[in-house]
């Protein structure tokens, strides 16, 4: 991972060299030695202007062209889209090393920018023309609304949501790539400005710039000395807004299905907490506690690190950041980080299996596109 943050003088094209440095270097390889490159972007076309060849033209420096380069686009889950498709064409024969690069520069001299980036990955046309987002993304009002109806058969609370900030926040701090590292109180969550109640401020993921990266090889051999981690699956879906059914639920499923795990199997967790009473919902979604027990695990402390069960140990998006194209690489970097025993103070102790959960966008209603991730240690 390149550090996730608010970078308004770096330009796309540094944050994804030093992630794709950093991740072929981590791996005792160079780019001779890779086949093609996935390349994650949601919002360069509106905050950047660059269109068609994100990756050709961000990648220039780093040795890597001459490849196939795949530009992948799908919101929020771009991330987990170039990484499902890389892993495909490994599993497929079509090539031996794959690189999946995510990389996003959100931040703007306009600050209005950001926020049109991010209504442009729901239906427009759900959007009345000349709307005013009020300096914020349409997905919170979204998210709010979600929420309200989640407390009422949940029994969460306003400080539940805070809770849940509060440890990422404290997570985050352990990180050095995260965006947020200092820890925030309970009290701070709650009095950070009302976005649209019961979400505050400090409940939703910031505007963020950033990049991760990740090899993957179909080969059996380990290229360095360290544990290797496998893919034991990867599955996506798109929710239909007529079906009624948890889409993260069905995805989930698939996933353990094709994993030959359950939920009891996961030692640690990056799900997608675009807003923080996420974690609640897709914990329960995700098989982790029964219906309605997300406030429960919560506060049983098991979400935290030192807990049997850690979720969001690099931050989470309300606190590593959220620059969205990276965002689905960063979790995976993660996992596998935490999979290898090397996440130093943030470690998962004991962790052999991990999860990675990544969504995004919006269609009727129902997210346009949603990931479930299973990793090992091998």
């Amino acid at each position: 991972m390149a550090p996730f943050g608010r970078f308004l003088d770096h330009p796309l094209r540094s944050l994804a060299e030093e992630a794709a440095g950093a991740a072929l270097k981590d791996a005792g390889l160079t780019a001779d030695d890779i086949d093609v490159i996935f390349f994650s972007n949601s919002v360069a076309g509106i905050t950047t202007g660059q269109e068609a060849i994100r990756g050709q033209t961000a990648l220039r420096g780093t040795g890597l062209l001459g490849k196939p380069v795949f530009n992948v686009e799908n919101a929020c889950a771009s991330g987990s889209s170039a990484f499902l498709l890389a892993r495909t064409g490994l599993l497929a024969g079509a090539w031996r090393r794959a690189l999946v690069v995510g990389a996003e520069k959100m931040t703007h001299a306009d600050k209005s920018i950001p926020f049109k980036a991010l209504a442009a990955a729901s239906d427009l046309s759900e959007i009345p023309e000349g709307t005013d987002t009020g300096g914020k993304s349409v997905f919170m009002d979204l998210y709010a609304e979600r929420t309200r109806e989640y407390m009422a058969r949940s029994g969460a609370t306003q400080e539940d949501l805070a809770a849940v900030v509060v440890k990422n926040r404290r997570h985050a701090g352990l990180n050095p790539a995260a965006q947020f590292r200092t820890p925030v109180t309970l009290e701070a969550v709650l009095a950070s400005g009302e976005v649209a109640w019961p979400l505050t401020r400090f409940m939703c993921s910031p505007v963020s710039d950033g990049a991760a990266a990740i090899v993957l090889d179909a080969g059996e051999d380990n290229t360095t000395n360290r544990p290797a981690v496998e893919v034991l699956a990867s599955v996506m879906a798109s929710a239909d807004p007529a079906e009624p059914a948890n889409y993260v639920a069905r995805v989930a499923r698939m996933a353990y299905e094709a994993a030959g795990v359950g939920p009891d199997d996961i030692d640690v967790v990056e799900l997608h907490d675009a807003a923080s009473p996420a974690e609640l919902e897709y914990s329960e979604a995700l098989g982790l506690c029964p219906e309605g027990g997300g406030p429960d695990l919560l506060r049983s402390g098991a979400t935290t690190l030192g807990g049997r069960l850690p979720i969001n140990p690099g931050g989470g998006l309300v606190a590593r950041g959220h620059p969205v194209g990276a965002t689905g690489v960063a979790q995976l970097v993660e996992i596998a980080v935490q999979l290898r025993g090397e996440a130093g103070p943030r470690q998962a102790e004991g962790a052999r299996i991990g999860l990675v959960q990544n969504a995004g966008g919006s269609v009727g209603g129902a997210t346009a596109a949603s990931a479930v991730h299973i990793l090992a240690r091998r």
